[in-house]
C-alpha cells in the first residue's frame, strides 16, 4: 500500500467537508430567507386589507344593489365630538337622502338628549333634506330612549314609531351644577375671584348665589324652553293632544306617548321598513370610525401617556403652540 502523499488526500477530504459545510449554510440561509420573504408578504397583505377596511373600500355601504331603506342612527349623548354629533349624523342623513336606490329613511333614536344647539342643527338639516327630497319620507324609530335633544331630533321626521317599552318625552331644559360655600366656610377656606365685569363670575360654584344671576339664568332657560316647544308643536301638528304636563319635563312609556300625540305608532326598524317603506333591504348609511382612525387615536395616546410618565408632564409643554 502507498502512503497518503502529504497535502493531496488529506487537503482534499477537508476541502469536500468544508464546502458540505458551506453548501449547507447556503441552502439553510436562501430557506430561510425564502420564508422571511413570504412572511414579510403575508403580512403586508394582512396590512393592506387592514388599510383597505380602515379606508372603508371594503364593505361599503353600496351593499344592496337594489332598492333599500337607509339607517342612520342617533346613539348616546348629542354632543360634539360623540357618534350622535350633528356632523355625524348629518353626514349620514346627506348620503342616505343622495343615494338614488333609498326608498325611505329610518332613524334609529336611543338618546337621553345633549346639546340644544346639537339637536336643532340635525332637525333643521333632516327639514331641508325632507323638501330637497320630498319623494323620500323619514321615520324615525325609538329604541330604549328618546328624551330632551333626542326627541328635538325625532320630531323633523314624518312620524315617530316606538317600542311599548320606550321612553319618551322630557320636552324641558336645564342647567345643572354645584354650590361648596357651605363646605368651604367649614374648612375656612376663602374665595378669591378676580373679574372684570360684574357677571363675568356668573353662577360660580365657589361662590354664594346672587338673585339676579339666578333669574337671568331662568329667563334664558325659558327662551330655550319656548323654542323646543314651538318646534314639538311644529312638528307634530294636530296629532300633538297638549296637556299641562306636555312640557314640564316629564317621560311617559310607549304607548302613553301615542296616545298623547307625541309619537305615531308601535313598530321596529324591521316592521317600518318593509310594511311601511317597503323596502326590506337595510342599509346604515352612519359614518362609522375607522380601523385607521382608531389605531391613530389610540397609538397617539399611548405614546403621549408613555412619554408623560418617562419625563414628566412638563414635556408635551415644547408642542404646545406658543
Amino acid at each position: 500500500m502507498s502512503e497518503l502523499e502529504p497535502g493531496k488526500s488529506g487537503d482534499n477530504w477537508e476541502r469536500k467537508t468544508l464546502e458540505k459545510v458551506a453548501l449547507a449554510s447556503v441552502k439553510e440561509q436562501r430557506s430561510a430567507r425564502h420564508w422571511g420573504i413570504f412572511f414579510k408578504l403575508l403580512l403586508f397583505i394582512y396590512l393592506f386589507a387592514l388599510l383597505f377596511i380602515g379606508m372603508g373600500w371594503f364593505g361599503k355601504k353600496d351593499a344592496a344593489t337594489g332598492k333599500h331603506t337607509a339607517l342612520v342612527e342617533v346613539q348616546g349623548v348629542i354632543a360634539p365630538g360623540s357618534s350622535a354629533s350633528a356632523d355625524n349624523v348629518m353626514t349620514g342623513l346627506q348620503d342616505a337622502f343622495k343615494d338614488k336606490r333609498t326608498q325611505g329613511v329610518i332613524l334609529r333614536i336611543n338618546s337621553p338628549g345633549g346639546s340644544p344647539v346639537q339637536a336643532g342643527h340635525i332637525n333643521d338639516e333632516i327639514k331641508r333634506l325632507r323638501a330637497k327630497y320630498p319623494a323620500i319620507p323619514v321615520y324615525a324609530v325609538v329604541e330604549d330612549i328618546c328624551a330632551s335633544g333626542g326627541y328635538y331630533v325625532a320630531v323633523a321626521a314624518d312620524k315617530i314609531y316606538v317600542d311599548k317599552g320606550s321612553i319618551i318625552g322630557s320636552i324641558g331644559v336645564l342647567m345643572d351644577g354645584f354650590g361648596f360655600t357651605g363646605t368651604m366656610e367649614k374648612l375656612g377656606v376663602e374665595r378669591r375671584l378676580l373679574a372684570a365685569g360684574e357677571n363675568k363670575g356668573f353662577l360660580d360654584p365657589f361662590s354664594p348665589t346672587l338673585d339676579s344671576q339666578k333669574e337671568y339664568a331662568e329667563k334664558m332657560l325659558n327662551e330655550i324652553h319656548q323654542q323646543f316647544i314651538t318646534v314639538v308643536r311644529q312638528g307634530r301638528g294636530k296629532r300633538l293632544k297638549e296637556t299641562p304636563e306636555m312640557f314640564s319635563g316629564l317621560l311617559w312609556v310607549g304607548p302613553k306617548s301615542i296616545e298623547l300625540g307625541l309619537a305615531d305608532a308601535l313598530g321596529s326598524i324591521d316592521y317600518v321598513a318593509r310594511e311601511v317603506i317597503k323596502a326590506e333591504d337595510i342599509v346604515d348609511f352612519t359614518p362609522r370610525e375607522n380601523i385607521a382612525e382608531r389605531v391613530a387615536r389610540r397609538f397617539g395616546a399611548a405614546m403621549a401617556e408613555t412619554l408623560v410618565r418617562i419625563t414628566g408632564p412638563g414635556a408635551l409643554n415644547q408642542f404646545v403652540p406658543r
